[in-house]
């Protein structure tokens, strides 16, 4: 009973249970989470969104983040998550390249606003949350995601699920059936990365496992196996899985505290090879490059080969387009995966001075660059363990400067310090409308 179980593990584990690395953890990936989700509210794509919210007279109940409007809680989730995904910035479990926070914090922070619940309640029913779904993705990886699902939103669907459903103070049998109803709305295909569709995923999914834990609370009937059963969620979606690891260890082991943050807008198997041309620009310039080769795991180039990128969101997905910015601007935060860019021409013919070579042997946050310069030397450097990754990982003064790098230019920086400390602090206030309160401050909104 791979389901009962997780949802009794879940059920019985109380605030106090939870070791204090993994409550500083938690507050880490609001604090990541809510900076992704604040810097990209002013996307297009969330225009859109609104747009459509206003179009169907959505009920103004709670946030939008880094807006001033209000929307009901489903479509805040929507939004929410996918505003926090835009960027290609959030949070990454290494181990099965899942987006943790996406599908969870946007069902947090709705309920939490709309009930008007503790910090405590929902820093617990967060770290829950991920806990679940990056168990259910242990169990799944690699063969789901190698089948074409994007992992994110497929298993993250239950992890919102699971903290909607603590947060509704569900029993044991009805967050069972918010899991089914949940499972069998999990989807996501990787043919949609690099466009708008992609960050859509984790805001589908938390508002999918928001939609299954409110109908379960009202005894909506589902599944009691979702995830074992012969058509459920692992026999259908992955020829391979192992669902021994969703409960293995529970509360001895956290998956949480693999979490690691990105210091670059873009997938985190392109960071090594950031680093590494980060490295190279600091050692010469455009007019010295004659070529770059770069070895690199075989991940990069399923992911991120696109060779002739057309749209600053195609960028991302580009080891040819991040590696040559990363040479010539030294970084490659949100402001260099632009339209305009990708269109540069004398970025264009860096692009095709690089070669990528796929080593096996070679880990995800490792790369070997090999540049030979006009002059005819060669310049050459491993990066061992990209920084972001568990071995590097981003330090909380980092994570502070990247929030505000992010949040700032939106709210003002007195509102963005202030955020900032809440998040950090989060489990200390009895509710979080001093949170709301700095939302609207940022905005304009009278008071």
């Amino acid at each position: 009973m791979v389901t009962k179980t997780l949802v009794d593990h879940c059920l019985s584990t109380s605030f106090e249970q939870i070791p204090e690395d993994v409550k500083l953890h938690g507050k880490r990936s609001l604090l990541n989470w809510m900076g992704v989700a604040i810097g990209a509210s002013r996307h297009p794509s969330i225009e859109m969104m609104l747009d459509v919210t206003k179009e169907l007279q959505s009920a103004e109940q709670v946030s939008v983040f880094g807006r001033e409007e209000k929307v009901d809680l489903l479509m805040a989730a929507l939004i929410n998550g996918t505003s926090s995904h835009i960027f290609d910035y959030d949070d990454t479990h290494l181990d099965t390249i899942h987006h943790p926070s996406g599908p969870v914090a946007p069902v947090v922070f709705a309920l939490g606003e709309n009930l008007g619940l503790s910090g405590e309640e929902i820093l617990h029913a967060f770290i829950l949350g991920c806990e679940a779904e990056l168990r259910i993705a242990n169990a799944v990886y690699p063969s789901h995601y190698q089948l074409g699902w994007h992992i994110t939103s497929s298993t993250g669907v239950f992890g919102a699920a699971i903290a909607a459903g603590i947060l509704l103070k569900l029993d044991s049998e009805k967050l069972v059936w918010a899991l089914g109803i949940a499972g069998t709305q999990a989807f996501g295909l990787r043919d949609v990365f690099g466009t708008m569709t992609k960050p859509f995923h984790p805001g589908k999914a938390a508002q999918n496992g928001l939609l299954a834990a409110l109908l379960a609370k009202r005894g909506f009937t589902s599944s009691e196996m979702i995830l074992e059963s012969k058509r459920g969620f692992a026999n259908v979606l992955a020829p391979e899985h192992d669902l021994e690891k969703v409960n293995v260890n529970w509360g001895e082991e956290w998956e949480l505290l693999k979490n690691s943050f990105k210091p670059y807008a873009c997938g985190i198997v392109l960071h090594p090879t950031i680093d590494a041309c980060v490295y190279l620009h600091k050692r010469a310039s455009a007019d010295q490059l004659d070529s770059i080769e770069l070895t690199v795991n075989p991940y990069v180039l399923e992911l991120t080969g696109k060779e002739t990128p057309q749209t600053g969101l195609e960028g991302k997905f580009s080891v040819y387009f991040t590696a040559a910015i990363a040479f010539l601007d030294g970084d490659a935060s949100e402001k260099q995966y632009t339209d305009e860019k990708v269109k540069d021409e004398k970025i264009i013919e860096v692009q095709n001075k690089i070669r990528v070579v796929i080593d096996e042997n070679l880990k995800e946050d490792e790369v070997e660059l090999a540049a030979l310069l006009t002059d005819g030397t060669t310049v050459t450097h491993k990066v061992l363990h990209a920084k972001g990754s568990i071995d590097n990982p981003m330090q909380e003064d980092e994570l502070l400067t990247k929030f505000g790098s992010l949040v700032e230019e939106h709210m003002g920086k007195g509102t963005t310090d202030s955020m900032a400390q809440f998040l950090l602090d989060i489990d200390k206030y009895s509710n979080i409308n001093e949170l709301i309160v700095l939302n609207n401050k940022g905005n304009g909104v009278q008071i």
